[in-house]
């Protein structure tokens, strides 16, 4: 029987198993990455991040030749060709599977730390609708099309890649198409509870429409851009801010959410 004492909240941080596991295992992972040794940081980077530039010269071999070309005239594309060097780009071939890989290695305590808030903010509800194998497919699908994203705009950037920001952020996007409707945590209250599973998903159209989530989109494009461009010069990162990733992430979060939702069909809206 519902109480009469307000609408009920579906609790966001009341976490299922899958997000509490995919935490752990990335607080492990850069733990066993932090103790090992300089050498093997080395390693499991030059293997395991994503490097657009060595996808870009494994498909096409010419742009190397381009590269060398020019760097004997261009100082910027000599510090390229010496980092494609450093990662065997050349001769490592295209190492496909760090377009998901990538995702698990952080680069510092507050990187993994602040990627773990994320995934606790906005992957329960995410979970639930999708459940745990879903979940974790989305989780791998919008990693993929966060590090594709990056590669479209930096296709010889031979600086690695790496962090679940991208994924992150497809989880935000997939949790707009309902977290603002009535009835779920961020929307309109209503007088009875409703279950995360059962809220309709707002079309693509509803989402620009409807205040709530237009507010969002817009700062959210926002502050990304100005995060990853001026990040640096703010002094609030002392790397670069792959922020396309996160768009790139967040979009395919928004456009796939449909082929993984596991709502009811009554409950579910055409984009």
């Amino acid at each position: 029987m519902p109480s009469n004492a307000g609408p009920g909240r579906e609790p966001i941080f009341n976490a299922p198993a899958v997000v509490v596991g995919l935490a752990v295992l990335l607080v492990v992972l850069y733990a066993a990455f932090d103790w090992a040794g300089p050498q093997v940081q080395d390693l499991i980077i030059r293997d395991y991040a994503f490097v657009p530039g060595r996808l870009t010269v494994s498909i096409w071999p010419a742009r190397a030749i381009d590269l060398l070309i020019r760097a004997n005239t261009d100082p910027a594309t000599l510090d390229q060709v010496r980092a494609m060097r450093d990662l065997h780009a050349l001769g490592g071939g295209a190492k496909l599977w760090t377009l998901v890989t990538y995702a698990f290695l952080h680069g510092a305590w507050s990187h993994v730390l602040l990627n773990t808030v994320w995934l606790f903010a906005f992957g329960p509800p995410v979970a639930r609708r999708f459940g745990a194998a879903g979940f974790l497919v989305f989780m791998g699908v919008t990693a993929i099309a966060a590090a594709l994203a990056q590669w479209a705009v930096a296709p010889l950037e031979f600086m690695p890649l790496i962090g679940a920001s991208g994924a992150d952020s497809g989880l935000m996007g997939a949790a707009t198409r309902f977290m603002f409707e009535p009835g779920a945590p961020l929307g309109p209250a209503t007088p009875r509870r409703v279950e995360i599973e059962a809220i309709p998903a707002a079309s693509l159209r509803a989402m620009v429409a409807e205040p709530r989530p237009r507010v969002f989109l817009v700062i959210w494009f926002a502050t990304n851009f100005l995060f990853g461009a001026f990040a640096q010069s703010l002094g609030l990162s002392d790397m670069p801010v792959a922020w396309m990733a996160h768009v790139g992430g967040f979009v395919a979060g928004i456009v796939l959410f449909p082929l993984f939702d596991r709502a009811r069909p009554a409950s579910r809206l055409a984009v």
